[in-house]
């Protein structure tokens, strides 16, 4: 075998004679990527859109689980597929991804039961690796100068979806049910995986890599089970056998793969990569920035669409289509946002600063609406507000993945942050729904809600100002990363073609 310098790999992926300009093809492949990843986007919106109607639908108040349950599922996949896709190809996995989610999205559709709805919405959570797959495969494929506006653009989007997209859905809900909303993700990804198969190049990069299938049950079944007793804790109580069988066996699970993994030759998540400070405390802040994001998608639609004349102090009776008017916002600055970041990093501006910052005016966003949401006008203002701090974290997030790990690591360790882009997302808002009902149920009969949960003004406070100090803690996370971010080293083995790597 012979040792590659790490200035014998193109530093995009690529060959050299590759463009180094954008054209025509390069714009059509990046449409279609942003398109897929406001698919991701996109489904956040509309489960927390359609929330109150599914809850009163199958008479649950275990609403979180609809984003918990893709959530999940998406952390636990996202290391195997990155590890699958440094042996076969990002732009293969992707499309893998993209058709699995297009399958979970049709079980939801016609799903039967409220486990059924879950488990679709669980398979549907394949879109999250698209995330670390899509601008893994931009660095690699993509022409070294316009890489980290494209990734930018990426991972925040374009507008292209995210503000026509809550008109669209309340359009849906409203006049043909929940269900729509599931049928046209079903379309939506068979169209987008066909324009990514024709417009996408493959990443020419291999590496050698097997598959850690019990690092993957391990890690799974552990977060899985601490998830099920805090969701469940204040139903069951939180000294019943079955809560602490599942927080201590879910724990142990945890415990074990981390054994596991600093003991396996190729463990699923390489955990020498993920201590390196950079990889680390962008992976913990990045998890802040999606969590959050996921919270107020939940929190926000759920006060305004409450019917006022219920006397809770909030609420506007808003239909799903009038509260485009809330979502829109978000979408349009988290754009903004987006673009601010990449033409920022373009210029040489460090991304940590940014991130910081976006990751303040989410927390902002969080406190203000906390403290007053008795006014449309505000909270359309404030959502904007949030959206623009989204758009920045968004962005900034894989240009310091970019800047801390070769091409030949990029998909493995993005992996790494995908899980807690999912894991993230799915553990806070299980934590503010659990203290929400076990403490801030409205006392209201169930003729007079239509079966649904509703919670106290107080709860909502508090669901608030908890949401703002997780999001002010990623913040702090994020002012330790260095001022100058160290690429990890690591050695790259021409074998058969392929690259394999040590570190």
């Amino acid at each position: 075998m012979v040792t590659v310098p790490d200035s014998a790999v193109p530093p995009s992926g690529h060959s050299a004679a590759a463009p180094e300009r954008w054209t025509p093809r390069l714009v059509f492949s990046l449409v279609s990527i942003v398109l897929l990843l406001e698919m991701l986007t996109i489904s956040y919106l509309m489960i927390s859109m359609a929330l109150p109607t599914i809850a009163a639908h199958y008479q649950t108040n275990q609403v979180a689980w609809l984003l918990t349950a893709f959530l999940l599922f998406g952390a636990v996949a996202a290391p195997l597929v990155g590890r699958l896709a440094d042996l076969h190809g990002k732009r293969r996995m992707l499309l893998v991804c993209v058709a699995g989610a297009a399958l979970g999205s049709l079980i939801s559709a016609v799903a039967g039961s409220y486990g059924m709805l879950i488990a679709g919405r669980a398979l549907t959570g394949l879109l999250v690796p698209c995330l670390f797959l899509s601008y893994s495969l931009i660095r690699d494929v993509f022409p070294p100068r316009t890489v980290a506006l494209a990734v930018s653009v990426a991972t925040s989007g374009m507008g292209l979806i995210a503000i026509p997209a809550p008109f669209l859905t309340g359009w849906l809900i409203d006049n043909h049910g929940f269900r729509s909303i599931f049928w046209f993700a079903l379309i939506g990804l068979a169209v987008l995986g066909v324009l990514i198969a024709l417009t996408t190049d493959e990443s020419p990069l291999r590496s050698k890599a097997r598959l850690d299938f019990v690092g993957a049950i391990l890690l799974g079944g552990g977060i899985a089970g601490v998830l099920v007793a805090v969701s469940f804790g204040p139903t069951w109580g939180w000294t019943d056998a079955k809560t602490l069988t599942y927080l201590l066996g879910g724990a142990a699970l945890v415990v074990g793969w981390l054994v596991s993994a600093r003991t396996v030759r190729e463990p699923l998540i390489d955990v020498d990569v993920l201590r390196r400070r950079p990889v680390l405390l962008t992976t913990i802040s990045a998890g802040f920035v999606y969590g959050a994001s996921a919270l107020f998608t939940m929190l926000l639609p759920m006060i305004a669409m409450t019917p006022a004349i219920l006397g809770l102090g909030y609420g506007f009776g808003l239909t799903a289509e009038g509260y485009a008017v809330f979502q829109a916002p978000i979408g349009a600055m988290g754009m903004v946002g987006g673009l601010v970041m990449g033409l920022l990093v373009s210029r040489k501006v460090r991304p940590q600063p940014l991130l910081v910052a976006g990751l303040v005016t989410m927390a902002a966003g969080f406190f203000v609406v906390g403290v007053a949401h008795d006014s449309k006008g505000l909270l359309v203002v404030l959502a904007g507000v949030f959206g623009f701090g989204q758009g920045l974290g968004y962005a900034a997030v894989p240009n310091l993945l970019i800047a801390a790990v070769p091409p030949q690591l990029q998909a493995s360790t993005a992996s790494i942050v995908g899980v807690f882009q999912s894991a993230f997302p799915a553990i806070l808002p299980v934590i503010v729904f659990a203290v929400l009902n076990n403490s801030y149920v409205a006392p209201l009969p169930p003729e007079m809600t239509g079966g649904a949960v509703l919670y106290t003004n107080d709860g909502y406070l508090t669901a608030f100002l908890i949401s703002a100090g997780a999001t002010a803690i990623g913040a702090v996370v994020a002012l330790m990363l260095p001022r100058t971010i160290q690429q990890v080293e690591t050695d790259a083995v021409a074998v058969d073609g392929s690259v394999a790597l040590a570190h």
